[in-house]
């Protein structure tokens, strides 16, 4: 019997944040049945865990309808369930082996801080329909491997964005984030996430996205730290810092439920 525990990651409170399942397997599994476990949750993300014998983890993680190579708030919700179940001891980092290479967390003053890669945008031109499937005039669209970067003028704007989820399913992309500069104090940027092409219509708070938003944010405002807000319907604070090729992202999580697993 395997115990799956559901976390929300990037909040301290319960029922905010964005959800993630965790399942600490006994050993590797088929991926079909990671995928069918991944759209029994209908979280964005379940991950699934196998410990190595030095202590290390491989870790996967999977929507409802696809694996995906990179993923903040599962890595997050991974290394928050393995302390808090005693899997390592809470002065020891997590260390994960996955799609995008080797991923650390470790604990820090009541928050987890994560060691990512970047994930750079590249100026490009807008995709057909493109504004008129957000419903709004980008001031700025770039490109990384994963999903187009859109920045639009002003906070209020993105707040308001009701996209045509089908025609952005349409993209050929993972998702699109879309980014302003924050007027809400105490963040400098916020952003919303939106990925049908991964079977999720928008995420709540996406680690992987702000990958491409620190170092994008860098560029704009010349500064190495950040306090973001991603303005989803359940919102989430994501701290990062860009040093160098990788971004430490930093966030709180909270368990909300364990469950058995039978099948």
């Amino acid at each position: 019997m395997l115990t799956i525990t559901q976390v929300d990651a990037f909040t301290s409170e319960p029922f905010g944040g964005n959800p993630a399942a965790v399942c600490l397997l006994q050993g590797p599994a088929d991926e079909a049945w990671m995928q069918r476990v991944a759209r029994e949750m209908n979280l964005s993300e379940t991950a699934f865990l196998v410990r190595r014998d030095d202590g290390s983890f491989d870790l996967r993680w999977f929507t409802p309808t696809v694996e995906i190579d990179l993923c903040g708030h599962g890595t997050l919700a991974s290394a928050h369930v393995l302390w808090e179940a005693g899997h390592l001891e809470p002065t020891v980092a997590a260390v994960f082996h996955t799609l995008s290479g080797t991923l650390t967390a470790v604990p820090r003053n009541g928050w987890i801080e994560m060691d990512f890669p970047t994930e750079p945008d590249e100026p490009t031109t807008a995709p057909a329909g493109l504004a008129d499937a957000l419903g709004a005039e980008p001031a700025y669209i770039g490109r990384n491997r994963f999903d187009y970067l859109v920045e639009v003028g002003s906070e209020g704007t993105l707040r308001s964005l009701a996209p045509d989820f089908g025609r952005l399913r349409q993209l050929g992309v993972r998702g699109v984030i879309v980014t302003a500069r924050a007027e809400t104090e105490g963040f400098d940027f916020v952003s919303r996430f939106f990925a049908p092409g991964a079977g999720i219509d928008e995420d709540p708070v996406t680690g992987s996205a702000h990958c491409c938003l620190a170092p994008y944010w860098h560029r704009r405002l010349g500064q190495d730290s950040f306090t973001a807000w991603q303005a989803s319907e359940r919102g989430g604070e994501v701290r990062c810092a860009v040093r160098g090729d990788r971004v430490q992202l930093s966030g709180q999580a909270v368990t909300v439920m364990r469950a058995d697993l039978l099948a």
